[in-house]
Formats: structure tokens, sequence, C-alpha cells
């Protein structure tokens, strides 16, 4: 797998990372929050550029001819699984926030939003095996959940005062320098990079949006095949295309860079749970399941696409494997809560969501999904 598979590759980096800084952050806080100011810049408006350059292209390659977004039809179920798997988490957590009189919660709404795609996938994986519908399902489901989480980042989260002059000038002259290297026919990632994507990142800063999404712009621009193998295709992993070889070079620093942002970013207190822990939770656990098989219903209702081979029975599991939210999840949280007692609650409720992969594992167990489907039939 392209993409993925680097993002997946790092997901034991990015839980050491997290493990380590829970530790150090419950053993020596205050060494430990000296070490995580002094690299969160570095790591979370710098480091996760790349990042979150991966994940747009993913998204770019999903929707050229053959890519698993390409046709409106086959893309119309998984994006709006994607839209619901956003807004039930939303609205559950929000309506908390109001119903507890914990309005100062209320900006944390979009935390419980995210998919965690490389954790997402293991569970799922290890419950369905590699064969089955549910599996591309939830890849295309967490794609669609990355790019409905940038614009969100990009559009509710900005990092200062918004200085929408500064930001629309430079990246569309960033967007311009890459635009001239495609059309000079330039083989190499780096110029699109060094050139057009350090304006578009001086851009982002400058505009008091957050940094991190520098690449999002330019990542259109950097030449690639003009065909998609598919979302699950091993053989792109021998393409030469300027956009791949940028993949294949920034395989082993993101996985550092992962495991700094887990270090950074992960490190809270045990004795942090408070309301905006349970409310990340409630909205992931119970959200993200109901508002995911909500609209896919819906769409297939409306003939709008076809679920071949998902039971209602999957599509429940499919949904708590989706609750897993940490990574994106602690990015939202940083952006949403810079400091204090809110970032470190809403941060526990990102830890705490990987116990939805046992929730996931629990709910196949009992509806004799995936590997445990030899025993009886589901009920469902």
């Amino acid at each position: 797998m392209r993409a993925l598979a680097v993002i997946r590759d790092n997901s034991l980096g990015l839980l050491i990372g997290a493990a380590a800084g829970l530790v150090w952050a419950n053993t020596a806080p205050g060494s430990y929050d000296h070490f995580a100011h002094a690299l969160h810049f570095v790591i979370n408006d710098i480091g996760m550029v790349f990042f979150f350059a991966l994940a747009a292209k993913e998204i770019v390659e999903a929707t050229l001819p053959g890519g698993a977004l390409a046709s409106p039809r086959r893309a119309a179920v998984p994006l709006l699984a994607a839209a619901g798997g956003m807004a039930g988490p939303a609205l559950i957590y929000s309506a908390l926030s109001v119903a507890t009189g914990n309005d100062e919660l209320l900006r944390g709404w979009a935390i419980p939003c995210a998919t965690d795609i490389a954790f997402s996938y293991l569970v799922a994986r290890w419950i369905f095996g590699a064969g089955h519908p549910a599996i591309p399902f939830l890849l295309l489901l967490a794609i669609a959940d990355d790019a409905m989480g940038l614009v969100i980042l990009a559009a509710f989260y900005p990092t200062g005062e918004l200085r929408p002059g500064e930001f629309v000038v430079l990246v569309i002259i960033g967007m311009l320098i890459a635009s001239v290297l495609k059309r000079r026919n330039v083989r190499s990632f780096w110029p699109y990079v060094l050139g057009g994507g350090l304006v578009s990142w001086i851009g982002f800063l400058r505009g008091g949006l957050h940094p991190a999404l520098a690449l999002v712009p330019i990542i259109p621009f950097i030449p690639r095949e003009r065909r998609d193998l598919g979302i699950l295709a091993e053989a792109e992993k021998h393409r030469h295309d300027p956009l791949n070889e940028f993949e294949h070079w920034w395989h082993t620093p993101v996985q550092a860079i992962l495991f700094f942002f887990g270090l950074v970013n992960a490190g809270v207190g045990l004795s942090s749970v408070g309301p905006g822990t349970w409310f990340v939770l409630m909205g992931l656990v119970l959200g993200k399941p109901a508002g995911i098989a909500a609209l896919s219903y819906g769409a297939v209702f409306a003939r709008l696409g076809e679920l071949r081979g998902i039971r209602p029975a999957d599509m429940l599991v499919v949904g708590f494997a989706a609750a897993i939210g940490f990574t994106v999840a602690l990015f939202f949280a940083t952006a949403a809560f810079p400091n204090g007692a809110l970032l470190a609650e809403t941060k526990m409720g990102a830890l705490l969501s990987f116990g939805s992969a046992g929730v996931a594992i629990a709910a196949a167990m009992i509806l004799r999904v995936g590997r445990f489907a030899r025993a009886r039939p589901s009920p469902l």
C-alpha cells in the first residue's frame, strides 16, 4: 500500500513516543514540560507538514482515473459515511458540552471527528482479514475523513490573528511556483517542496492558519502517474514518478516525526481526566459508528451508491474501528486548546479512544463478524 503503508508502518514509533511521553509527564512533569515546549513548534508546525502531505498525496491519487474516489457513484457512500462519521461525534460532543454547562469545551467540537487511519486499519484488518470489502470501505472513509479534517483545521482553528490577504497572496505565489515547475517538467520533488512549499508555509504561518497544512495546496502540482492503481495496490511502491519518490524519500523521516509527535503531545497527567475526556470518548465511540451507519445506508436508500458484501453487523464493527482518534485527534486538541486543563482533558480522551479497538473486537465476537464468523451466523 502506498502512503497508507507509510502511515501504517509509523504506528509503532508513534505508540512508543506516546507511551514515553505519558510516562515522562507523570514521573518528571517539570522536565517534560520544558522539553515539550522547546520542541512543540518544530514538530507540530514543521515536521507534521510532511505527515499531512502524505495524507494529501493519498487524496489526490484517489481522485485520478482508476482511483477509489474517481467515480461519483463509487465515491458517494464513503464520502457520505465520512461526513456522518464527523457529524455524529461533533453533535454528541457539542450536545454534552451544552447540556452539562461546559460551554468552554465547545471549541473542541472537532476533536472526536478524527479517524486514525493507521490504527483503525490495523484493527479492522485483524478482524476482517485482507480480502473483506469492509477494508477498502474503511480506508476510503478514512481518506475522505482526512480531507474533511484538513478543511476543518484550516477553517476553524487559526493559530493567531487571521490575515487573509497575506495568506491568499503567499499561497497563490507558492502554487504558481509549483505550477511553473510542473510546466517545465521538473522531475525532482525538492524544488516543489523548497520553492512553492516554503512560500506556502510562510503564507499559512503569516495568515494565521496552521502551517502544518502548507504542502496540501502544493501536492497536486508534483508530477505523478496519470492513473491510480487502486487503494490496496502493492505495485505502487515500484513507481518512480516524482510524487511517489516524495513518499519513498519521506518514509523514514516521517517515522521519526511521528515518534516525536507522540512524545511531545501525548504527555498528560493521569489525573487530567475530566468532562472533556468523556465528551471526546462519547463522541467517538457512540457518534462515529452511528453517523457512519446512518449516512451510509441513507446513501444506499437514495440510490447514490451501494455497499457490496458489507452487512449491518460489519458496518457496526467498522464504525467502532473508525472511532480510534489518536493522532489527528491529538493534533485537533492542541489546535483547539493551546494549553491548560481543557487541553489535558481532551488529549486524555484522544488517548483513551484506543479503547474503541476493544469495543470493535468485542462487537465482532458477539455478532460473529470476520474471523469470528465461523462459530454461528451473526444475528444482524
